[in-house]
Order: C-alpha cells, then structure tokens, then sequence
C-alpha cells in the first residue's frame, strides 16, 4: 500500500519584523499588518515529509494541512513548490479563535475525512508565535496514534518509522509503527529550495478551502486563554567567577551563587 504523509503548518508573524515592546498589554500577536511567514519547525516537518517521500517510493504523496484564513495559501503554496502533492485549509471562524485542544480537533476530524488512509502525520514542535507544543500530540491523542515529540528526524519505508529523538538525558531512538505522529525540533537538515518546475505547480493546484461543518468536526469551548503578553526582559549582565589560579576558590564561590539563586 503506497503511503500517505500528512504535514501540518502554520502561518505565524515574522518575529523579526515585530515590535516587541508594542505587544505588552495585548491578549495576541496581531495577524494584520505585519509579514506572515511558514513556522520554522514546519519547515524541518515539511522536509521530513518529502524525504519519507522518497523513500517510500511510488505512490506515495504528501498532502498539507493547515488552518486559517485566505493568506495562509502563501505557506501553503511554497509547500507545493516544495514538493508537496496536494493541500486543504480549514478556514472557519471558531478555528481562529481555537487554543491548541480546538486546533487539535479540527486536524484529527481533517485527517479522518480527507486524507482518511494518512500513514504519517508531521507537526513542527512548536509555533514561532504561541510555543505551546501542544497540538501534535493533542492530534494524536484524538486520532488514538502514537506520538514521538521533540524528533531530530524520522526514517524508513516499511510499516514503522525510526526517529531519533533529543531530551535532556541525550538522544533517545524510537521505532514507532504507523500510523503515527511526529513532531519535529530544528534537524540537521534544511526545507530544499524549489524549482521553477515546483513554483508553477504550485499557482496551478487548487486549494479547496473547508469548514468545520466540511470535515464533520465542533470544536470543544476553549480552556486556555491569554489575558496579555509581555516583551522579553532584557538580558542582565552576567556575573563572572575569577579564579586568579585558585581553581577551589573560584568553585566555592559559584556553589555560593547557584545556593543564593536556588539552583542548589
């Protein structure tokens, strides 16, 4: 059986074209007005996908789904460019107003109804503008699938993939079958440019806009809102141990400043 790759993205602002200070005091990262851009985890997910692509051999295709209104066509349509084979946008207004349970429902209801044989389904780690990380493994709970997080890559053209993941205790490698979900961290590897050939497939595929009503999906009242949003705090200056040669010195005097600052 040929398989079927589901990659989901996510239009989010461009962090670096954003005032920061003029976002203190507001409940969201205004959407209007300011350059829109593919979350950059989605890229590694996306690049993810077209590797699996290859290795699966024929038949196997790459469908993007994402959530938005009319602008997200730009990220989806560089997806195509990419090497994707077909997309769906779920453009309905309790879908951008939804947390990341809301968002989860309307992708797992998506995936059920129009990539219904979906193998794999890949997810950036996080979103640029939110940094939940909550709504890949929300999608896999819904879809009863297992779900690897955290992954610096996913491999292999049978019934199973392999993923290497990274925590805190090292890198950790999973066999996981499918059908499954992956969400993908910063990999050793970057989304591919297009080609002239990509970039005119991509103005020619239609993207079917759905609604929730479309996809059969209702999305549960959200349970996480954010009252406001506040700028980074600038970086303070940090505090430097001498050691001037006396090596146990020196350890004494940052074991006495990790104690003051609870670290110890």
């Amino acid at each position: 059986m040929s398989k079927q790759i589901v990659v989901c993205l996510k239009q989010v602002p461009d962090n670096t074209k954003v005032d920061q200070a003029a976002l203190s005091g507001q409940s969201a990262i205004p959407r209007s007005g300011v350059d829109m851009m593919m979350n950059p985890f989605d890229e590694y997910a996306l690049e993810t996908a077209l590797r699996l692509k290859e290795s699966f051999g024929d038949g196997a295709s790459i469908t993007i789904l994402s959530l938005g209104d009319d602008s997200v066509k730009n990220v989806v349509k560089k997806a195509i460019a990419a090497g994707a084979d077909a997309a769906f946008v779920v453009n309905d207004p309790a879908v951008l107003q939804a947390d990341p349970a809301g968002r989860a429902t309307a992708l797992s209801a998506a995936v059920k109804s129009l990539v219904p044989d979906a193998h794999v389904m890949l997810f950036g780690q996080a979103s640029l503008d939110d940094g939940m990380a909550q709504t890949g493994p929300m999608t896999a709970e819904l879809l009863n699938w297992p779900s690897v997080t955290a992954c610096k890559g996913a491999e292999g053209n049978g019934d199973a993939l392999t993923a290497t993941r990274v925590t805190e205790r090292g890198v950790e490698t999973h066999q996981v079958n499918l059908p499954a979900v992956f969400c993908m961290m910063k990999c050793d590897y970057e989304l591919r440019s297009s080609n002239i050939k990509g970039v005119m497939k991509a103005n020619k595929t239609q993207i079917p806009f759905k609604t929730l009503a479309d996809i059969g999906a209702t999305l549960p009242e959200p349970v996480l809102t954010v009252s406001s949003l506040d700028a980074r705090p600038a970086k303070s200056a940090g505090t430097v141990v001498e050691a001037d040669g006396n090596a146990a010195g020196a350890a004494s005097q940052l074991v006495e400043f990790l104690k003051q600052h609870k670290a110890l």
